[in-house]
């Protein structure tokens, strides 16, 4: 777990960066999608699925 984590922070940080810079090419995709990989694997994922889900079905009511 403790790798885990270091390693989403790791992919946040850089991502970050990268979008904030505007590099954003196949090596920003990639980091992207590892960033993703790695905080579906934490216990991040549980909240996170439940806001995407609790604002998916807010925009669909209006």
């Amino acid at each position: 777990m403790a790798v885990t984590v270091s390693l989403v922070a790791l992919f946040g940080l850089v991502l970050f960066f990268l979008l904030r810079s505007k590099t954003l090419g196949y090596g920003a995709a990639f980091v992207a999608a590892m960033f993703g990989f790695f905080l579906a694997s934490t216990g991040a994922a549980g909240p996170i699925n439940q806001l995407a889900t609790a604002f998916i079905s807010a925009v669909g009511d209006l």
